[in-house]
């Protein structure tokens, strides 16, 4: 099993992440350069929070067009696992791999605290080791994490029970229906605006983002196994 952690210019949360699931996990990691265009070898991708190429035009506009997220696209369309954080997961609706878009906070100002979050959907790949409406503590550090979409959107988010996380109390940016993560409707991509990779260890202040890589390597392996047989 592997994992790829992708890095864009401006990616600030790769170290963080390859970190959770290499040396907290023990699962083998490898950064993917943003200029490659192959993840051949790997069984999952992480995109990692940060400021990809400045933020300029728009938060992920241009790491959309990067090689690599070809390869991803690629990737998620064969319903293999894409998670992303922050500067990830709006990376993920510029490329239309989830809905919505990511605009700037409400208050106009960077957030950075750690809050709780519930579990909305304990069914997916990511979740799986929660239970239904766990609340967790995970931080956030954002100044655009506000998830908007339409209203024919959201009920479809609703539906299709595609929202997997929201903010149990306090609600950082503004975000519809008090939204911090959902996935695709096949189930194997996930956004969100809050940093697992930053609550693996209690020493650094709390160990609830473990269960979320837990998910993911737990469900891969189940994977593997169901082919082997």
């Amino acid at each position: 099993m592997k994992f790829a952690v992708i890095q864009f210019p401006g990616s600030n949360c790769d170290l963080d992440m390859l970190h959770a699931i290499r040396d907290v996990c023990s699962v083998e990691a490898e950064y993917v350069w943003h200029a490659e265009d192959s993840l051949q070898g790997f069984d999952a991708v992480l995109l990692p929070g940060g400021f990809s190429y400045g933020d300029y035009l728009r938060t992920g506009a241009i790491a959309k067009f990067s090689n690599i997220m070809k390869e991803v696209m690629r990737f998620a369309e064969e319903g293999r696992p894409v998670l992303g954080v922050c500067n990830g997961f709006q990376i993920l609706t510029e490329c239309g791999l989830l809905p919505g878009a990511l605009i700037r906070n409400r208050h106009l100002h960077f957030v950075c605290k750690t809050l709780p979050l519930q579990v909305e959907n304990n069914t997916t790949l990511f979740t799986s080791e929660y239970a239904l409406h766990e609340e967790i503590e995970i931080p956030v550090a954002h100044g655009e994490g506000n998830y908007f979409c339409d209203e024919e959107t959201l009920l479809k988010l609703k539906e299709n029970n595609q929202i997997v996380f929201t903010y149990a109390s306090e609600n950082p940016n503004g975000s519809v229906a008090n939204i911090a993560g959902i996935v695709n409707e096949r189930g194997n991509v996930l956004g969100m605006m809050p940093h697992p990779e930053r609550a693996v260890e209690a020493v650094v202040g709390g160990t609830d983002g473990v269960k979320l890589f837990q998910s993911m390597i737990s469900s891969l392996k189940g994977a593997n196994e169901s082919v082997s047989k």
